[in-house]
């Protein structure tokens, strides 16, 4: 298989994180409409089921980096931080210009009032109801020397690799306690917002991505051979995720369904076993189609995420509020989903295609 067909399961799980994500953002703006209970149980469950998505990409990304850059050192950080700079920052600071200056409604918590709010707004996830997943994704880029220096640490020790798991578990589980004393319906619930977009809230799944292509070949054996018990431990903990959230009742608030707590750690690492299960059951048999396309779509689907919010509040305005007065709750989201993938997803090719004829031109 040749580099432009070569997919591993950090692609999968960009994409379906990416994809996922799409569908969270379109339910969390339906419930803000008035919903019968029926409706908003329907659309509890289903954000459930897809609440794997900053997990998943968060592991999907150290497992690409590691494997590309397996012998990675403090020194090969300067080149690597100018790749990224314009694969990632770049597209970052322009959409969070567009949201901030062209959508301001968007804002979280609070609003700009001047120019240092704006650049507070700018930096910390508050320009756009998704952009809080970002700033906490480009910390662990930033960061990525310390995981570099774990997978040369660890090597292939089974030894040190538990070692290491035991301690980011501990540190992992110490944070989450910490959240749900102190900010979950806690007495910093509003003062400590920016606490869940703060690396540490995602550790666990960092450390677990970068050991993974250190033991890739067993992981995809055990995933290979034991698939179906993923099956079974993701329906037990989509029931426990579930009965949680509808223990608050009515009406529904999505606040209330976490990452930072117990059982939807296990939901989300359940997910990814079943979505890397798939990449490797792919990869063996050398589907290349499905390769091909995992890879491709995983090539944009960062700037796609960062864009989907703009192309969702676009349909909204334009016929979406029209549309769910016309039909009905299912209709407006289904049409709302495929519509803003789309639009996302080629509106990142065709900016792709721009920026590289552009630089191009320049560099001629």
């Amino acid at each position: 298989m040749d580099n432009s067909t070569k997919a591993d399961i950090g692609d999968y799980l960009k994409v379906f994180a990416y994809t996922a994500v799409m569908l969270q953002s379109i339910l969390a703006l339906i419930l803000k409409i008035s919903l019968t209970h029926n409706e908003q149980t329907g659309i509890g469950f289903t954000y459930n089921l897809v609440k794997f998505t900053a997990p998943a990409f968060i592991f999907g990304i150290l497992y690409t980096t590691i494997r590309t850059h397996p012998h990675a050192t403090l020194k090969d950080y300067p080149t690597y931080m100018r790749g990224q700079w314009s694969a990632l920052f770049v597209p970052t600071i322009c959409w969070t210009s567009i949201y901030l200056l062209l959508m301001p409604q968007l804002q979280q918590h609070n609003h700009f009032h001047n120019f240092i709010n704006f650049c507070w707004q700018f930096i910390n996830g508050n320009a756009a109801p998704h952009m809080w997943y970002n700033t906490m994704m480009l910390q662990f880029i930033i960061l990525m020397p310390i995981f570099w220096y774990i997978s040369r640490y660890v090597k292939n020790s089974n030894r040190r690799c538990w070692l290491i798991i035991t301690v980011s578990t501990v540190i992992y589980f110490l944070w989450i306690d910490l959240y749900d004393k102190q900010v979950f319906h806690g007495p910093k619930m509003r003062t400590w917002y920016l606490f869940d977009r703060l690396f540490l809230s995602f550790i666990i799944y960092a450390v677990l991505g970068t050991l993974a292509w250190n033991f890739h070949k067993q992981l995809g054996h055990f995933l290979l051979k034991f698939w179906w018990s993923l099956i079974i431990a993701w329906i037990t903990v989509y029931y426990l995720i579930n009965h949680e959230l509808f223990s608050f009742g009515f009406p529904i608030n999505l606040y209330n369904a976490p990452y930072y707590k117990p059982s939807m750690t296990v939901y989300c690492l359940t997910i990814i076993g079943l979505i890397a299960a798939l990449a490797f059951y792919q990869i063996k048999k050398q589907q290349i189609r499905s390769l091909r396309l995992f890879h491709w779509l995983a090539i944009y689907a960062y700037k796609a995420f960062l864009s989907h919010i703009f192309w969702l509040e676009l349909a909204w305005l334009i016929f979406g509020k029209q549309l769910l007065k016309d039909s009905n709750t299912l209709v407006t989201i289904i049409v709302l989903y495929i519509l803003t993938w789309l639009l996302s997803f080629a509106s990142a090719y065709d900016l792709h295609m721009i920026w590289s004829k552009i630089k191009n031109r320049l560099l001629a």
